[in-house]
C-alpha cells in the first residue's frame, strides 16, 4: 500500500488526546471540572511554587511572615506531643516539662513575629492592588490565634490557669456568653484549644498564603509600577536560565 493510500481522508484517525496542544479546548460539564479550571486560572503552578521572587523581597520586613509560619509549625508539632501524652506527663516528666516550655516559647515567638509582620504590612498599605482579602485574612488569623492562646493558658492546670479561668468567666458572663463558652470547663477548653481553634487558625493561614501566591507579595509603596519584577513574580525578561 502506498503512502498516499495510508494517509487518505477515508482512513480512520485516532482521537486526539485532551492534553494535546492541537486539540480543541476541553469541554467542561461537571462541577469538578469547573473547579479545576477556576483554580488553574487563578493559581497556576508558576505562581503556587515560583522559582524567583522580586528583588525587594530581600528586605528584612518580608522575613517575618515566613518566620511566623515556621514558629506556627513548632507550635503545632509540640502541641500534638503534649495532647497525646496528657497533663500528667507534662507536669511530672522532665521531657514533658521541656516540651511544654518549647510549646510556650514558640507561641510567644509566633505572636512577636506576627505582630511585627502585621505592623510592617500596615505601614506598607498591604491591601493595595486587590489584596484586601489577603490583609483581612491575616487580621482574622491574628484574632483567632489570641483566642487559641487564651484557651492554652487555661490548660496549664495550675493555680495560674484557675485564676485566669475564673477572672475570664466573670467577663464572659458579663457579656452573656459564659454559659456557652465555659472557661471553667477543662474538657471544653481542651476541645477548643486542641481541635476547633487550631483548625480555624490553620484554615485561615492556608487561605492567607494562597492569596499571597495569587496576588504576589505586596511591593514597597515607592516601587514603580512599570518595574518588571513588580508586574511578574518571576522575572520573565531574563528568559530561561
Amino acid at each position: 500500500m502506498s503512502t498516499q493510500e495510508r494517509q487518505s481522508p477515508q482512513s480512520p484517525q485516532s482521537p486526539q488526546s485532551p492534553q494535546s496542544p492541537q486539540s480543541p479546548q476541553e469541554e467542561i460539564y461537571t462541577w469538578t471540572g469547573r473547579t479545576r479550571r477556576w483554580l488553574l486560572k487563578r493559581l497556576p503552578p508558576q505562581k503556587l511554587l515560583p522559582q524567583d521572587q522580586p528583588s525587594y523581597v530581600s528586605s528584612w520586613i518580608y522575613v517575618f511572615g515566613m518566620a511566623s509560619l515556621a514558629a506556627l509549625g513548632v507550635v503545632i508539632i509540640s502541641g500534638l506531643v503534649l495532647s497525646l501524652n496528657g497533663p500528667q506527663w507534662y507536669h511530672t516528666s522532665g521531657l514533658g516539662h521541656f516540651t511544654n516550655s518549647v510549646h510556650l516559647w514558640s507561641v510567644e515567638l509566633f505572636f512577636l513575629l506576627m505582630v511585627v509582620h502585621l505592623w510592617g504590612k500596615y505601614w506598607m498599605a498591604a491591601w493595595r492592588g486587590g489584596r484586601v482579602l489577603t490583609w483581612v485574612t491575616g487580621v482574622i488569623a491574628f484574632a483567632v490565634s489570641i483566642a487559641a492562646a487564651f484557651t492554652g493558658y487555661l490548660l496549664q492546670t495550675n493555680f495560674d490557669s484557675q485564676w485566669i479561668a475564673f477572672e475570664g468567666k466573670d467577663a464572659l458572663n458579663a457579656v452573656g456568653i459564659g454559659a456557652w463558652f465555659d472557661v471553667a470547663d477543662l474538657g471544653q477548653m481542651f476541645a477548643w484549644h486542641i481541635v476547633l481553634l487550631p483548625i480555624g487558625v490553620g484554615a485561615i493561614v492556608v487561605l492567607h498564603v494562597l492569596l499571597v501566591r495569587v496576588h504576589g507579595v505586596v511591593p514597597p509603596i515607592d516601587a514603580t509600577e512599570h518595574d518588571d519584577q513588580v508586574v511578574h513574580p518571576w522575572n520573565e525578561s531574563e528568559g530561561p536560565r
